[in-house]
């Protein structure tokens, strides 16, 4: 056999093994995300909103799922929960001081939570950090320390959605129910990113 020959029989080799890895992890992730969802059905959501390209990878599911009542902690220590915003969509945005697409995500969450701070949204991020004592002077460096998040020292965030990739949005109705999310980041800037989620207001705040 020719070196030529042997060469691009490694190269195929190469990209065939590479090609099982990345189905793998793919797998690994699609399961990893079923297992760890609620599976209490509490209504069908009925037909999906037509998604614009930039939400694509959003996953708007059939049936809303009904999520644990647990707790959580805001900045000053004090306990806090899904369940106290009642009648408003609520966006998830799991976050972590040692994700880089975190960081750039924090400004452009904020600015989402300022222009429907009238509307019946809410974005809740919420930290998955252990060493969580730490988060504050870790925004503070990065001169972000408007962004108000939540804490979960008791790492209870597990007990709600798969918290194995960030940054992630969970998306819960006006009830507390889960009934979307998208995993990874997102540029959440983009022009046709608000329109959506006016959608989304409209069909799950009064849920």
């Amino acid at each position: 056999m020719t070196k030529s020959l042997m060469h691009k029989g490694f190269n195929a080799k190469q990209r065939l093994l590479s090609s099982v890895a990345f189905i793998s992890l793919s797998l690994g992730l699609v399961f990893s995300t079923q297992a760890s969802v609620p599976t209490n059905k509490v209504y069908d959501t009925g037909e999906p909103i037509e998604k614009p390209m930039i939400m694509s990878r959003f996953v708007e599911m059939s049936a809303a799922r009904q999520v644990p009542d647990v707790s959580f902690s805001d900045t000053k220590g004090d306990a806090v929960n899904l369940k106290q915003f009642d009648g408003k969509v609520v966006l998830v945005s799991l976050w972590a001081t040692w994700c880089a697409p975190c960081i750039k995500e924090i400004p452009q969450m904020e600015a989402i939570r300022q222009t429907n701070i009238n509307n019946d949204l809410v974005v809740l991020p919420i930290s998955i950090d252990e060493e969580s004592d730490k988060v504050a002077a870790f925004l503070e460096r990065h001169d972000l320390s408007y962004y108000q998040t939540w804490l979960d020292p008791e790492m209870n965030i597990g007990q709600v959605m798969p918290a194995d990739i960030v940054p992630a949005t969970y998306v819960f109705d006006g009830s507390g129910n889960l009934i979307g999310f998208l995993r990874g980041y997102l540029d959440w800037g983009d022009k046709d990113v608000q329109p959506y989620l006016e959608k989304l207001i409209d069909k799950y705040a009064k849920r």
